[in-house]
């Protein structure tokens, strides 16, 4: 009983608890069970009108269209200007198709599965398609729609289990990009073409262009600038200047953005690093002139590998030509230095002649065995020399898709631009000679089809050193930076001591939230990222950016929205002074003739052929004004000064001409008619975008 009355007592203790641990509870459920929701919206890089796009999606489109460079360029690494241009190319891309994709939907607009055929492999085909160069017929240098199809069969046919996982892999990433970018491509072109079916002007539209530039005059006037007030005369107030803000506001629309101060320390050789490297590359000239093997010495040296092939004169640089192509063998050059390079050159062999190009195809061949691959490779060797037709025999045999698809076709190569054993006999083989090649992945069988014009060659090794920071003089570079950041620590502290230090304070202006670099800084996108999680006269750590390291201040912070109206108050300030200087050249100028007006110092100038429809004319630039009121005037009337864009003006017209043509209404509507339909592929999709609510979160992952 004792504990029960004790319970009782601790009645409404017990409750609170009790509804705390439930509470608990609770909110402990609903964020476990939320926590799908907000991890998945964490993993978007993007909303566009309510619909996400999934981080993972966007990625593997950047993946697909990095593929699809490597063919296109024939370049195996990015570098960090092409990755950001396939990025941007790929956000681009996804807007555009996610607006697409919802107005078109709206009206039941869309490809279908057979004019997307008709596109791809039908009788028009899209130009996206027929202008790809992997498509081309070697022989014709033309787009060959079986190569095409060959091409596209490949992809799913049982060969292409012969074909390594990630090649097949670049193939389809390479054929499902340019699908997809005819699809859209063709569903654009038929929303455009909707939207210019219905665009019309009509005939009072044209009558009104018409009567526009059907009366034309030449005008004298008078101008006084707004310059020639001095600003002591007008008094703004600030609550003007906010009425006028207020009006503009519309015009003030701003992305998230930010202005940094930064000061950047280049890591660059010291003199001791260039005097250590002069005595070097001068203590190797002796082994470098008198070794028998300057193969092994230049490339345990040299920047610059010797692959011991044959060089034309437009192969040796510039610099080293005249003494390549007049020495002899044995002879060196050097140490020369430029461009903070020291080089030495030795000629290796001179007085060769042979083709400056060839003309190669081949057929790469692999077996079971080293045995089956040299049984293969001689059996079609002899077959060609039996008169086979070699195209036909790389379309069967080949191992490399790409070339076996072009009849083996590998095209004008020069020696610089094949490995040594293809070189070495290749240039010395006669037209239609064969030859074979073994690595060890498999053996080509190589044809030489054309050969070049006979040129003077020769073998010459460079040993070639830059001179770059050591390792201690970047030590001394960080250690001096790092110093620099620790110690200044507010952007008033950093200026103040990079001035005191001779360091120069550089201005990064309006930085978007996804701006990729600052400047022309490298890998500097981590500096953005840092701004806009910071604060206002923040100073940032040590940033190392490929060769520089810098340290950035935050000056302004701007949030998404509208333009602060401090921002703007100089801008603003100086559109309102004007107008109060407007008023009082307006009174000063009221009643004077432009004679009087020249002796008070007025600009004084004629401008012809004035129309309604005329949008710059002459010394009087863009004025609006005058353009509408001088074409209405009386002749040899002097017009009420008028307010311009850059003073005060009056005017008399001096001639008037109106055309006596009768104006063709039903043509001048035509006309303007098919100018408004060719601007609609561009201004629809910018009124889409405006219209549209897009949450770019690319920041967070880029």
């Amino acid at each position: 009983m004792a504990t029960l009355e004790k319970i009782r007592s601790q009645g409404v203790l017990l409750m609170v608890v009790v509804g705390l641990a439930l509470l608990a509870f609770i909110v402990g459920d609903f964020l476990n069970s939320g926590s799908t929701y907000f991890h998945e919206s964490k993993a978007n890089v993007a909303e566009i009108n309510g619909k996400r796009v999934k981080v993972v999606d966007y990625m593997a489109a950047i993946d697909q269209l990095t593929e699809v460079y490597k063919i296109e360029f024939g370049e195996s690494n990015m570098n960090e200007e092409m990755t950001e241009q396939i990025r941007q190319s790929v956000w681009e891309s996804t807007v555009r198709e996610k607006l697409l994709d919802a107005e078109t939907k709206a009206i039941g607009m869309e490809v279908t599965k057979q004019e997307l055929y008709d596109l791809i492999l039908g009788n028009n085909i899209h130009p996206f398609i027929s202008g790809r160069r992997a498509f081309y017929n070697p022989q014709t240098g033309a787009f060959d729609p079986q190569i095409l199809s060959q091409f596209i069969s490949m992809l799913d046919s049982e060969e292409s289990a012969s074909i390594p996982y990630d090649q097949l892999n670049t193939y389809k990433h390479y054929w499902t990009f340019w699908e997809k970018t005819v699809k859209y491509s063709r569903l654009e072109e038929k929303y455009n073409m909707l939207l210019t079916k219905a665009t019309v002007v009509n005939s009072l539209e044209a009558q009104n262009s018409l009567d526009g530039s059907k009366v034309a005059v030449d005008v004298v006037y008078a101008m006084k600038p707004y310059f020639s007030v001095a600003d002591s005369l007008v008094t703004v107030s600030d609550k003007e200047v906010k009425a006028l803000y207020n009006k503009k506001k519309e015009q003030f629309k701003q992305e998230a953005s930010c202005d940094l101060k930064y000061v950047a320390f280049a890591i660059q050789p010291s003199q001791e690093d260039f005097e250590e490297v002069e005595k070097w590359i001068n203590d190797l000239k002796v082994e470098f002139t008198t070794t028998d093997d300057v193969a092994d010495v230049t490339n345990s040296n040299s920047d610059l590998a010797y692959k011991g092939v044959n060089l034309a004169k437009e192969d040796v640089p510039e610099d080293l030509r005249n003494f390549a192509f007049s020495g002899k063998k044995g002879d060196v050059v050097g140490p020369l230095f430029a461009n903070n390079t020291y080089t030495m050159a030795r000629i290796v062999e001179s007085g060769i002649a042979s083709p400056d190009s060839v003309k190669l195809r081949h057929i790469f061949v692999a077996a079971e065995t080293q045995a089956a691959t040299q049984l293969l490779a001689d059996s079609l060797e002899k077959a060609i020399r039996g008169g086979a037709d070699f195209a036909a025999l790389a379309r069967e045999h080949s191992r490399v898709e790409q070339t076996a698809a072009q009849g083996g076709e590998i095209g004008w190569v020069r020696e610089t631009e094949v490995d040594k054993d293809v070189a070495e006999s290749a240039f010395k083989t006669g037209v239609n000679g064969l030859f074979q090649v073994k690595n060890m992945n498999g053996i080509q069988l190589f044809q030489v089809t054309e050969r070049g014009v006979v040129t003077p060659k020769v073998k010459l090794a460079i040993l070639e050193r830059r001179v770059i920071a050591s390792s201690r003089t970047q030590a001394k570079i960080f250690n001096d930076a790092k110093q620099f950041a620790a110690a200044n620590q507010t952007l008033d502290a950093m200026e103040t001591a990079a001035t005191e230090a001779g360091l120069q304070v550089l201005p990064a202006m309006n930085l978007n939230i996804n701006a990729t670099k600052i400047a022309d800084i490298k890998n500097s996108r981590q500096i953005v990222r840092w701004a806009f999680k910071a604060e206002e006269g923040d100073v940032s750590d040590l940033f190392e950016c490929d060769d520089q390291l810098v340290i950035a201040g935050v000056e302004t912070l701007r949030e998404k929205g509208y333009r602060d109206l401090n921002d703007v108050k100089n801008m603003l300030m100086a559109e309102c002074v004007n107008d109060k200087k407007a008023e009082l050249l307006q009174k000063e100028m009221s009643g004077k003739t432009i004679e009087q007006l020249q002796s008070e110092s007025a600009t004084i100038d004629s401008v012809s052929n004035i129309t309604f429809n005329t949008p710059y004319a002459g010394s009087i630039g863009n004025e609006p004004v005058l353009f509408a009121l001088a074409p209405l005037a009386n002749v040899n009337e002097l017009s009420a000064p008028q307010k311009g864009n850059m003073g005060v003006f009056v005017f008399t017209v001096v001639n008037k001409t109106e055309s006596p043509v009768t104006l063709d209404v039903k043509a001048e509507r035509n006309l303007l008619t098919e100018r408004a339909k060719n601007m609609v592929p561009y201004y629809s999709m910018e009124a889409l975008k405006k219209a549209a609510n897009i949450e770019d979160q690319r920041y967070l992952f880029f």
